[in-house]
Parts: C-alpha cells; sequence; structure tokens
C-alpha cells in the first residue's frame, strides 16, 4: 500500500507539472505575438541597432555590416519595387542605371588592398592563343612579340597547364583557360562574349603554328589604324604553301585589299576569297567587327570554316575597303596538323582524316545557315532575296 500511495502522488504530481509547462509555453507564444503587433518594425531595428555593436564586439563581426543595416533603415521609406528601367540590358530592369556593370574586362585583381588601385595599366589589346603544350616554344616566340599592352590569353585544348609556369616566366602573368580537345572558335563563343572584352580596341585570334620571326604587334597595330581596317590579318610567306591567293605578303605595299590574280573564284572581284577576305588562323578584329563576329559564330559548329566567307557582313560597306592584308607584318603558317591529333580513329578513318571530313560538314551546315536566314529575313519584309547575298563563293 505504500508504494502504491507514493505512485499515485508521484503521478498526480507529474501531471501538475506538465500542464505549468504548457500553461507557460502558451503565455509565452501569445505574449509574444502581442509583443510584436504592438511595437513596429522600426522600434525593433533601432532596439537591434542598440544591441548590435556589442554582439558585433563579441564576434567580431565586420564594421561593414552596421553600416548596411544603416544605410538599409535610412531607405526604409523608398519602394524600390518602383524601380524600373527599361533600357538595362535584359533581366537588370530592376536596378538604377547608375549600379549597372554591363561590360567586363579581364584584367587581372589582387585579392588585397584597395580596388581603385588594383590596375597600374589597362591593356589596350586582346591576344589569344589555342595551345597545346608541344608547342610551347612556338607560343614562347609568338607571346614575346606582343608589348604590356596586350592582356593574353592561352586557351588549352590538351589539359595541360601548370608546365608553362615551370617552363616560361611569362606564364604566371597571362590567362589560363583549359578544356580539353576544343577548337579556338568553341573558346571564343563561351568565354569571349563581347561584353567579356569590350574594354579591349583589337582583338586577335590566333592558331599556334605561326611563324612571327618579321612580326611586331605594336607595328601591326599602327598599319591597321593608318589604313582603317575593321578584319585584318597579317600577310603569309609566299614561299610557304597558301590556300589563298590574297592572304600572301606583297613586297613594297603596307597593306594589301584585294588579289592581283585573276582566279576562276573571282567571278566578282570584291567579294570572297578575292577581296573582303582574310583566313581564320591569325584574324584580327576591331571592338565592333568582334560584336557582330561573335553572334555569327555557330555553338555547335566548333572549327568556324565557312565564317572567312561570311565576315564581310560584320564591317559597313564597301567590305573590301575594310578589310585587309597587312604586308610590313608578315607570318609563316607552319602546316602543324595538331588538331587532328585530338580526333579520335572511327569507321576506319585516322583521327586526322575525321577531323577534316568534320571542317568540310561545318562549312556546308553554315552556309546552309546563313542562306536559310537571309530568306527568312528577305521573306519577312515580303522582299525577293538579292541574288549576290549568300556566302556561297
Amino acid at each position: 500500500m505504500g508504494m502504491l500511495s507514493r505512485s499515485l502522488t508521484y503521478s498526480r504530481r507529474s501531471e501538475d507539472n506538465s500542464m505549468k509547462l504548457l500553461a507557460t509555453a502558451l503565455f509565452s507564444v501569445t505574449f509574444g505575438i502581442l509583443l510584436g503587433l504592438s511595437f513596429p518594425s522600426l522600434w525593433i531595428t533601432k532596439i537591434f541597432l542598440h544591441l548590435l555593436p556589442c554582439c558585433i564586439m563579441k564576434m567580431s563581426l565586420p564594421q561593414n555590416l552596421l553600416r548596411s543595416i544603416a544605410i538599409s533603415n535610412r531607405h526604409s521609406d523608398i519602394d524600390i519595387s518602383k524601380i524600373w528601367v527599361p533600357s538595362n540590358p535584359k533581366g537588370a530592369e530592376r536596378l538604377p542605371q547608375g549600379i549597372i556593370a554591363s561590360e567586363s574586362d579581364l584584367y587581372l585583381r589582387r585579392l588585397r588592398g584597395n580596388p581603385e588601385e588594383d590596375l597600374k595599366k589597362k591593356q589596350r589589346y586582346l591576344v589569344t592563343f589555342t595551345v597545346g603544350y608541344k608547342q610551347r616554344q612556338n607560343i614562347d616566340a609568338c607571346v614575346k612579340k606582343f608589348s604590356d599592352n596586350f592582356t593574353i590569353v592561352l586557351f588549352h585544348y590538351d589539359g595541360r597547364t601548370s608546365e608553362w609556369d615551370d617552363e616560361f616566366d611569362w606564364s604566371k602573368n597571362v590567362i589560363h583557360i583549359s578544356v580539353k580537345k576544343q577548337t579556338k572558335w568553341w573558346y571564343a563563343k563561351r568565354f569571349m562574349h563581347p561584353d567579356i572584352v569590350a574594354r579591349y580596341d583589337y582583338i586577335f585570334m590566333w592558331d599556334e603554328d605561326l611563324g612571327v620571326d618579321h612580326f611586331d604587334a605594336e607595328e601591326y597595330i599602327h598599319m591597321v589604324k593608318k589604313h582603317g581596317l575593321e578584319i585584318s590579318q597579317p600577310g603569309l610567306d609566299p614561299e610557304k604553301v597558301c590556300t589563298w591567293q590574297i592572304t600572301k605578303r606583297r613586297e613594297h605595299v603596307e597593306v594589301h585589299k584585294e588579289t592581283d590574280e585573276k582566279l576562276e573564284e573571282c567571278s566578282n572581284p570584291h567579294r570572297p576569297p578575292c577581296a573582303a577576305f582574310v583566313e581564320i588562323m591569325a584574324p584580327v578584329f576591331s571592338r565592333d567587327a568582334w560584336r557582330c563576329v561573335w553572334h555569327m559564330i555557330q555553338n555547335d559548329l566548333v572549327h568556324g570554316w565557312g565564317l572567312d566567307f561570311a565576315l564581310r557582313r560584320c564591317v559597313v560597306e564597301p567590305a573590301y575597303e575594310k578589310i585587309g592584308i597587312v604586308d610590313t607584318q608578315w607570318i609563316v603558317h607552319q602546316l602543324i596538323p595538331s588538331l587532328g591529333s585530338q580526333g579520335k580513329e572511327e569507321d576506319g578513318k585516322s583521327p586526322g582524316q575525321g577531323v577534316r571530313d568534320r571542317c568540310y560538314t561545318e562549312w556546308a551546315m553554315f552556309e546552309r545557315r546563313v542562306d536559310e536566314a537571309e530568306k527568312e529575313y528577305f521573306k519577312s519584309l515580303q522582299v525577293q532575296t538579292p541574288s549576290n547575298s549568300t556566302t556561297l563563293h
């Protein structure tokens, strides 16, 4: 009986304690709700701001947090939902114009110090090379031809990047982007949006197999500006194999813009490949021309074949006056089939042959897309497509 009496007493006490806890909890919740409804949010913010310095002292939080909260509180009467600027870039209409940064650059910055003091010099030109480690000595010679006025980017198709730093001091100051088995046009479409490279007056997009003993980048820029070229390339050594006659270097002239030979392809002497034409191995674009060319590069056509015949679309007519070959600064095309070694043997074809077949396929696809796009455009205007508007030659 004694044990039973103590058990019943303990049970009653437990129930009483549970009821007290429940009542306390309900009271606390109710009090909290009433308190929240009774005090304006501004009062709570002021109380928080009053207590926050003590918390910051204890937690070592940055002082910028106080400033941000104070600014937010100061402008609490501004309805930011009313901000709508249609002229802003798409997706940024809700931002005030003064905070929009629609363009960028490839300038390297520090992780410390005053951001406004990061750059001792802002490069005016950009040069990119699509490279493999086997051609490092050739790239070393090329890089040394470009002054500190140039931002240099290496696109690595073989995945080897760290070895460059071990071998070349300049490698530590250039930008390395590595994605295996891709082409320069694949890289360009994904890493060289016109808004990213908008700070550069001229953009060089070069292959890795170019001899530059007779080339000076600053003098090249001088010639391009002097002759008003929007798209250009250095002349090619005429003693070597040249695919297109117009790209051969001529002596005793600074620049040429048309071929001096009567070729079967020259039914129109002012059209590619007899004028308004450069090859895709070593093109140089003005900022405005690149903005157009970038949009013409197709995402899936990675080799760029056919682009050279369409580049004239990206300059104001007459295009043959704005596109040309710089003869005073010339290069040697070494014809190293490095991309072929990145291919894969399939259907009895060597890796190199497979890559070359893909190039021809892309060329035909690109021309067809341009032709179809033109027809659709003129159809929308309800006019007939001009007979000489196609890229076909």
